[in-house]
């Protein structure tokens, strides 16, 4: 079952790094400091490195192939970001160093907040949120607090349709609102009688909407502009999740349908793969209306010297993060939107709107497809339910992909799609990763109705076997009870 752990290779009085003798005076750690009921593993070097070495190539990786996760957007990350990225000018900086001695790096941020609010449409950008749901928050914090200083402090309640990503739900509840959710007609809009309806019910209590557009089902709302319209006449304010704006970059831009905030995924739409937790972005555009209470410090050019300055907008809702944000990720997205430019970033949108089609029409009749008779946007959701072999699940054909050498999509989600395969292939990969993908998931339906019990107790030729996800929840075990020989 996989390699073994360090703790099971080492050996006592093996030491993978020799020092030399301390030519300093010694201070002892604080106590505490060291548990010794915890003893390191001992291992020689060659061993140390080996096992490490053998263990980083059982990882996926997008730079080993095709991730085609719903909602995620690991595309490619083109080499020359990371190469901007550790110009040392840029990846020596320290976030203390006096605006003088940083002013390339400012300029690299105001530029980078000019060119997003120019995309998006927005009078205003903040490049400091960490990560999309960071920036959520950041963004319902400013409604709330406009809405405050208008002394219309009684609103407390979000709309946020069923289709939306979870993480919209969670910002309400943490912003201190309610959340009333909103459903999906047929075609997979928000259902305008019943957003009609809530809207009427809650008045004059009602801070706005939280709108995923294309939502989780990869489909542009296709009344959006009625729909910003209603919540404004209601006085209220409208979210735009931008996680997905891969599907429209260069083509509509969110500020002028009528958003009033809108968070970037720069680790998404501008290339920075955030598999395993990270690294992350997620600069807020927003509206005039709330332009001055985006959390500070962000950069200014001052009008009598011409030099940059930090800024703290006069109603800012305040810091959100330690510092100006996750800089090496800006400078890739300053590099992406660079090297491409406006017509290279719409054909980045128009590839992956094309791609998601062409898997989608290669799988429609072989895997049910809500909404499939529609054009999806950048992702589309298919479902692992098969006519003709009842038992199996959308879990068995995610584990029987990894036999295939592919990533398995998004599964069970969004939670409105029972048995819900979420299938977004960006739009880095090429037609020929497309069909064998496709291919995979053909071979994968006949596989199921001729031999059920191989798809049932895949992966056959992954380092580990399929293992018990429930369990694994339920019976955490955190650490490993070493034993040297």
């Amino acid at each position: 079952m996989g390699e073994p752990l360090i703790y099971e290779i080492c050996r006592a009085g093996r030491c993978a790094v020799s020092l030399p003798e301390c030519d300093v005076p010694e201070t002892p750690l604080p106590e505490g400091c060291v548990r010794e009921d915890l003893p390191l593993p001992e291992v020689a070097e060659v061993d140390l490195v080996r096992h490490y070495i053998r263990l980083s190539q059982m990882n996926y990786a997008i730079d080993t192939g095709f991730y085609p996760l719903g909602s995620c957007t690991m595309k490619y990350n083109p080499k020359v970001n990371e190469v901007a990225a550790r110009i040392p000018g840029f990846a020596t900086l320290h976030p203390l160093q006096p605006e003088a001695s940083i002013q390339g790096a400012m300029g690299l941020m105001l530029e980078l907040q000019e060119m997003l609010a120019e995309i998006g449409g927005f009078a205003g950008v903040t490049l400091q949120p960490a990560a999309g749901a960071h920036g959520e928050l950041t963004g319902v914090l400013m409604m709330r607090k406009c809405l405050h200083d208008r002394g219309e402090c009684e609103r407390n309640v979000i709309l946020v349709p069923d289709s939306a990503h979870g993480t919209n739900p969670a910002t309400t509840s943490m912003s201190g609102l309610k959340v009333v959710e909103v459903p999906s007609d047929r075609r997979g809009n928000v259902d305008m009688a019943v957003l009609r309806s809530l809207i009427a019910q809650h008045g004059s209590r009602l801070v706005g909407l939280m709108l995923t557009n294309p939502n989780t089902l990869g489909l542009f709302d296709e009344n959006v502009v009625e729909i910003i319209q209603l919540v404004h006449e209601a006085g209220g304010l409208v979210y735009g999740d931008g996680a997905n704006f891969n599907a429209i970059l260069g083509i509509v831009r969110p500020g002028d349908l009528g958003f009033d905030v809108m968070h970037y995924n720069l680790h998404k739409t501008f290339s920075t793969p955030h598999g395993g937790g990270g690294p992350g972005a997620g600069a807020v555009g927003v509206s005039a209306t709330l332009v001055d209470y985006l959390p500070g410090p962000i950069v200014q050019r001052g009008e009598a010297d011409g030099l940059l300055h930090w800024y703290m907008p006069p109603k800012s809702i305040g810091r959100v993060k330690a510092f100006y944000g996750n800089f090496s990720v800006l400078v890739r997205a300053y590099t992406y939107i660079r090297m491409h430019g406006a017509e290279g970033l719409r054909q980045v949108s128009e590839n992956a709107v094309l791609n998601a089609n062409y898997l989608q029409a290669r799988l429609r009749g072989v895997y049910p497809i809500p909404h499939g008779d529609r054009t999806c946007m950048h992702e589309f959701v298919a479902q692992g339910i098969l006519r003709d072999a009842p038992g199996i699940r959308t879990m068995d054909i995610a584990k029987r992909l990894m036999d295939y050498g592919f990533h398995p999509p998004t599964v069970y989600f969004p939670l409105i799609v029972p048995e819900a395969l979420m299938i977004e292939p960006t739009e880095t990969e090429s037609k020929e990763t497309l069909d064998a993908f496709a291919d995979a998931l053909i071979h994968i339906a006949e596989e199921a109705r001729t031999d059920p019990d191989l798809l049932r107790s895949a992966p056959h030729h992954a380092p580990v076997k399929r293992l018990d996800e429930v369990k694994a929840a339920k019976d955490l075990i955190l650490c490993y009870a070493p034993g040297c020989e």
